[in-house]
């Protein structure tokens, strides 16, 4: 499968007392990503999209202030109405966190929709 890189340098917004990203951060900081993946993909008409529905975050050594890195991100698995989604946090070839995802995709009625195949051929 295909895999988007998103580059991204931690501030001291992202950080704790200690220095360290807060947990919670490593949420926005993948959503971003997503996004980023997804540009150009969706329809702007606000009718469809994806929602999280599952989320699992591995977090194995610390990001700190100032630290440059990318996040990975790929689709693993894909239904008629949702993806699977693997997210690495990857700073200097090591792996720093890893997040599984389940996303659905919905319609405007908020109700899971068939993804389109142009749509998902495009996250291949």
């Amino acid at each position: 499968m295909k895999i988007h890189v998103f580059p991204f340098t931690i501030a001291y917004a992202d950080t704790d007392a200690e220095g360290i990203v807060y947990h919670a951060r490593y949420l926005e900081i993948a959503e971003r990503a997503r996004m980023d993946w997804l540009r150009g993909r969706l329809k702007a008409d606000g009718d469809t999209g994806f929602v999280v529905r599952e989320l699992n975050i591995k977090y194995l050594q610390p990001l700190r202030v100032a630290d440059e890195f990318v996040i990975e991100t790929k689709m693993t698995k894909a239904g008629s109405a949702v993806v699977y989604v693997e997210q690495k946090f990857v700073k200097d070839g090591a792996e720093c966190a890893i997040m599984n995802l389940k996303v659905a995709y919905l319609g405007g009625d908020m109700r899971p929709k068939r993804i389109p195949e142009d749509l998902l051929s495009g996250l291949i």
